[in-house]
């Protein structure tokens, strides 16, 4: 019987049983358990694993295409070490020419016939395209092969460079006439017909005749002493030779997968003057224009391409540096790459080859997790059915599950133990129904009492709310009387003055009149500073607290009888403060209320007063303790906060908001420590008096 009497009217005990025929809520599929297996079994193969490989295919792919990129300026570095060694190996066999001592004993013996024998032998061994000896004024005395100038250009910065003694090399662009003014062949192979290229910037002419010399000077002396200049140049138009060591320099055998091409191309503005890019089978490029993306980065802006780029026919991992004359100003480029099309192949075969693995794994695996995920979804699906059945009434219905080979079928176990336990408890509730009912006719009898109570409670409120009304018309009336007293102060003064010496015969009634108005005056003041303590802020005593607290605790005796509260004091404070009693009495009643309101079924309320400093400052702690309910962390933040109540009907949530403000305004402090379940402290700290 002792758990039958724990049973409330309207609580259940056991599961909720559907009425018959009632349908069950149909499951979404996406809720179902056989779903969430599914998704739980195929998600890492089919969604994890395809999005984890194809941020790594992405960023393979990056680091791949980072990879050709660093080979190709490799591959330019190389190609620009090579141009710069042609420079510095010519300006030293030039320089070292001029240095010889059988060049010296030539040119001091003044025989013109063996000087340009000596030139044309050093010209041909050098491998230069021409070599001739000038004077200081630019003119030609010696050539090799013989000039068909007798004056060439002279203001070269390299020429300038010699002719104050210091030897120099550069790449200069001449023009076709200057080519011509030293060998007509020379400067029929710089005459290059252009070749209409796609991509390349639109231009109106059509052939490129200048020529890019490599061009080197250095400083000599004539026959008498005279200041002369050696000249030595070797033109790079069409100079295959030149560009084929390039491209075996830097494309050595096997240095490229199967399939791909390396190649090496000098420019002379954006015309390829020596290339070994072909246009069809056994013809060079020569004469084809690079693209204006290219020329635009290149030429006009000076940086180094470095990427893919359309080449002739064809895309091509690509480098182009700029080449700058004796001028400084740009005038050509040089190339390296090699045919992007077998490295692109490798990637999509590599790409392929992943993505057919991932297939064949998926095709292995997923039936696999099918058939693990289907040992689990159906004997889950078996209890779900069995579930539904006892939710339309049927006690009887098990999943029949015979052994628990895994943790499921130990849950399917347990559960037709559970089911069973519920049948019988189904059995009891049935017992327990009449003992159940009569249990409610007693609640409803109880509840009609309680009932009878908050009526009575109601009335109560009524007559409260009546006395607060009188309360307040109270103080309007006290408000108004002290006009009729000073009428009666000033008139009976008037009285006095007319009547003279006479009024002394009226002394003693005189008297009377002025204690009683005055009595009158002061109940009239000690009504209005409890009724309204905001006009009488500034009316300050010195007193003890532990003299207000006495004073209140008749104010809230009928209120600590009626919950049976015990009250403790524990004075201990010697000091006095400085604040109107009313005030004061306000607040220690307001807290002493919300005390008592704390502990409906009664408990004990601790009022203690101490001395004590904060800040530098004397003072005295008034405490009101309680063994009530206790506040929240919630509550306690917004406890000082006006309109703010847990008293739903009772309260106006201003008590503590307004306590704080006569506190604070007498540069006090109230503060309150609360556990929910075990009381509140509030503790009112005022500075002592001076």
């Amino acid at each position: 019987m002792a758990e039958r009497d724990g049973i409330e009217a309207g609580e259940t005990t056991g599961p909720v049983i559907m009425p018959s025929g009632a349908q069950p809520a149909r499951t979404k599929p996406w809720h179902s358990v056989r779903f969430r297996l599914l998704a739980i079994a195929l998600l890492p193969t089919l969604v994890i694993l395809p999005l984890l490989l194809g941020v790594t295919m992405a960023r393979w792919n990056a680091k791949f295409d980072t990879m050709l990129i660093s080979k190709v300026n490799g591959d330019l570095t190389i190609a620009h070490q090579y141009l710069a060694r042609i420079l510095e190996t010519t300006n030293a066999q030039v320089l070292a020419l001029g240095g010889a001592a059988r060049f010296r004993d030539t040119v001091d013996a003044g025989s013109g016939a063996e000087l340009a024998a000596l030139l044309e032998e050093n010209r041909s061994a050098l491998g230069l395209d021409f070599l001739y000896l000038a004077d200081g004024t630019g003119t030609v005395e010696v050539s090799a092969p013989e000039f068909r100038a007798a004056t060439l250009r002279s203001d070269w910065p390299i020429i300038a460079s010699a002719r104050r003694g210091e030897a120099a090399t550069a790449l200069d662009i001449f023009s076709n006439d200057e080519l011509a003014a030293i060998a007509e062949p020379l400067a029929g192979r710089a005459r290059l017909a252009l070749v209409p290229t796609p991509n390349a910037t639109p231009v109106e002419r059509d052939v490129e005749t200048r020529g890019m010399v490599v061009h080197s000077a250095s400083p000599v002396t004539l026959a008498g002493g005279r200041a002369g200049v050696l000249v030595g140049g070797i033109v790079l138009n069409q100079n295959l030779d030149f560009i084929d060591t390039i491209n075996a320099l830097v494309y050595r055998e096997a240095s490229l997968p199967e399939g791909s091409q390396g190649t090496a191309t000098l420019f002379l503005d954006d015309v390829r003057i020596s290339t070994n890019v072909r246009l069809f089978e056994g013809r060079r490029a020569l004469g084809t224009r690079v693209s204006a993306e290219v020329r635009s980065a290149v030429l006009d802006e000076g940086r180094t391409w470095l990427d893919s780029a359309f080449v002739v026919n064809d895309r091509y991992i690509s480098a182009y540096e700029p080449i700058v004359d004796s001028y400084g100003k740009r005038v050509g480029m040089l190339y390296v790459g090699f045919l992007e099309a077998p490295f692109t192949q490798a990637k999509r075969q590599t790409l392929l080859l992943i993505v057919l693995t991932f297939l064949a794994v998926t095709a292995l695996t997923v039936p696999l997790f099918l058939r693990w995920a289907g040992s689990i979804f159906r004997p889950l699906e078996r209890m779900t059915g069995t579930i539904v059945r006892v939710e339309g009434g049927d006690l009887g219905a098990r999943s029949g599950v015979a052994a628990a080979r895994d943790e499921i079928g130990r849950v399917a176990l347990h559960l037709d133990h559970l089911l069973d336990l519920l049948q019988e408890r189904d059995r009891q509730l049935r017992e327990w129904n009449e003992e159940l009912n009569a249990r409610v006719e007693e609640r409803t009898r109880e509840l009609r009492l309680a009932n009878q109570q908050l009526e009575a409670t109601t009335r109560q409120l009524i007559m409260s709310e009546k006395l607060a009304a009188i309360g307040e018309i109270t103080a309007g009336v006290a408000h108004e009387i002290n006009n009729p007293i000073a009428v009666m102060q000033g008139n009976l003064e008037v009285i006095r003055n007319a009547m003279g010496r006479k009024a002394e015969l009226a002394k003693t009634e005189f008297r009377l009149l002025d204690e009683q108005i005055m009595r009158i005056s002061q109940i009239v003041t000690k009504l209005l500073q409890f009724a309204k303590p905001e006009e009488y802020a500034g009316y300050v005593e010195r007193h003890s607290p532990d003299d207000v607290i006495g004073d209140c605790l008749p104010l809230v005796q009928h209120l600590l009888n009626k919950a049976r509260i015990a009250v403790i004091r524990e004075s201990a404070a010697t000091r006095l403060v400085a604040m109107n009693r009313t005030e004061l009495q306000q607040v220690l009643v307001n807290l002493l209320v919300n005390a008592i309101q704390a502990m409906p079924d009664g408990g004990q309320v601790t009022l203690g007063t101490r001395d004590e400093d904060r800040d530098g400052s004397r003072g005295i702690a008034v405490t009101v303790a309680d063994t009530g309910l206790g506040m929240s962390e919630e509550v306690m933040a917004r406890v000082f906060d006006p309109f703010f109540t847990t008293k739903r009907r009772e309260g106006t949530g201003l008590g503590l908001s307004i306590s704080q403000k006569l506190v604070t305004r007498q540069g006090g402090k109230i503060s309150a420590v609360s556990e929910a379940g075990k009381g509140t402290v509030f503790t009112v700290w005022l500075p002592e008096a001076e």
